[in-house]
């Protein structure tokens, strides 16, 4: 590892994150959506959308994290249900998104460590990854050094900067995955 990356691991917080740092997410995530093909969004949600989506994690009881730097925050990551419906709590997805001039320093990959283990605590059994655009490499890099495996790939899944975009699908068992039956079995007896 570099003394760059180093230098700014030492420095590095990772928190739960706050309503004061809303403005800083919604920055950052408005970067990605009018730069970057990680995410499908083509339009930048506002301040108010943005507090709407992190209350709807928060009242999951999932984590929303954020990495901060010298009182910056530089990314953040959380975990939603993969689909609305209640049978898929046990199930989640990621979602990782850094400032430009954060990326490639090693932080989405703390980020994700740090959310997968937050995830296990609370019991969640799998974790996706659905990660926007094939060329993404940095994200599937990631992903991949923390274990996990490569699902599929939905084909020209978007349109955005006049082309099309496939969609890299990535899952990881947490805990004990589907070993036991995650509703009151501690035991870790086969469900």
């Amino acid at each position: 590892m570099n003394s760059e990356k180093l230098k700014f691991i030492d420095s590095l917080t990772i928190r739960p994150s706050e309503e004061a740092d809303l403005g800083a997410i919604q920055a950052i995530y408005a970067i990605a959506v009018q730069q970057g093909t990680g995410t499908f969004e083509t339009e930048a949600p506002s301040l108010d959308e943005m507090a709407r989506r992190r209350a709807e994690v928060l009242g999951r009881n999932l984590p929303w994290l954020v990495a901060e730097a010298g009182g910056q925050v530089l990314g953040y990551a959380y975990a939603n249900y993969f689909r609305p419906r209640l049978a898929y709590r046990f199930c989640l997805e990621d979602s990782i998104y850094l400032h430009p001039q954060s990326q490639g320093k090693g932080l989405g990959k703390l980020l994700l460590a740090e959310l997968i283990a937050r995830c296990e605590q609370q019991g969640a059994r799998q974790m996706l990854a659905v990660i926007g655009d094939a060329d993404n490499q940095g994200s599937i890099g990631i992903h991949r050094s923390l274990g996990f495996a490569h699902t599929g790939v939905l084909k020209s899944a978007g349109w955005k900067f006049g082309r099309w975009l496939d969609v890299v699908m990535m899952q990881r068992e947490l805990g004990q995955g589907a070993q036991c039956n995650p509703e009151g079995n501690p035991e870790g007896n086969p469900a």
